[in-house]
């Protein structure tokens, strides 16, 4: 499990970087786009927390195991429980079917690794 965790942390590492790197080219649409994601995430008449799951929801059913990865942080982040995530889980799961339980599968493996707050 310790590979996990040190995953993870790449993980972090590397997004954090390479958004770094990819705003610094200075293109408007891009950042316009960054600028948009940030904007959708913050609470609203949603608060964050919701959003956060929601994303997990899109991304799951999307089958994009970084953004899956980012929202299980973010949703960790902002005090989501094993019992919130295992419900947006079941609705990813519904959404998109069997061809999401992979991606469910890799989910609960990094889930193990994000200590609850």
């Amino acid at each position: 499990m310790a590979d996990s965790a040190q995953s993870l942390e790449q993980f972090r590492h590397f997004r954090e970087k390479m958004n770094a790197a990819i705003l610094a080219a200075d293109n408007l649409v891009i950042k316009r786009f960054f600028a948009l994601d940030a904007q959708t995430y913050r609470g609203g008449a949603l608060d964050v927390k919701t959003k956060e799951l929601l994303g997990l929801v899109a991304s799951m059913v999307l089958r994009c195991d970084d953004c899956i990865t980012y929202h299980l942080i973010r949703c960790r982040e902002e005090g989501a429980t094993d019992d919130e995530l295992f419900e947006t889980f079941s609705v990813a799961l519904v959404v998109g079917g069997s061809i999401v339980i992979p991606h469910l599968r890799r989910a609960v493996a990094s889930l193990e690794e994000l200590p609850a707050k």
